[in-house]
């Protein structure tokens, strides 16, 4: 979903800091979706919460939503690398993310709800129950799902 200008600029206002924090930056070296970095991935969910809030007049808090679409995937490891710490990871993951995002940067009990609860229904216990949650959770599916469509696509070309 393409932002207007004005719409960037606000975003970017958002996230400049914690796009500049180190390990924020060490998010570009782990895979996402075939290619897709996790980091590229959090910056297109963010984005399109972002402008769906915005647009569809949604009523999410914008800073609370952008805060944590950024971080919901701020777990700082490659979950494609054999590594026993790594079983299960759509279980854990949050978890990771979650306490990385405390440890790092300051944020409030909705930002931590969101990063708890946007692997749902997988994590079944977990249901979002804010406004701000429930956007992240579906646009993560979607994001996600657009991500690994459009790399199957690309491995089928090389395969024909």
């Amino acid at each position: 979903m393409k932002l207007s200008r004005e719409e960037q600029r606000v975003l970017d206002g958002l996230l400049r800091e914690w796009r500049r924090h180190p390990k924020v930056q060490e998010m570009k070296q782990y895979i996402q979706h075939g290619s897709i970095s996790t980091y590229d991935h959090v910056e297109r969910v963010t984005q399109m919460c972002f402008a769906l809030n915005r647009r569809w007049k949604m009523g999410a808090d914008e800073g609370t939503l952008v805060r944590g679409a950024f971080l919901h995937d701020f777990y700082l490891y490659d979950w494609h690398e054999n590594d026993k710490s790594h079983r299960l990871h759509g279980y854990h993951h949050p978890d990771k993310s979650c306490a990385n995002a405390e440890k790092y940067f300051h944020i409030g009990a909705r930002e931590r709800s969101m990063i708890l609860t946007h692997m749902w229904p997988l994590t079944i216990t977990r249901l979002p129950r804010t406004r701000e949650a429930w956007i992240l959770c579906l646009v993560d599916k979607y994001v996600s799902t657009a991500e690994t469509v459009a790399m199957r696509k690309r491995e089928k070309r090389y395969v024909d």
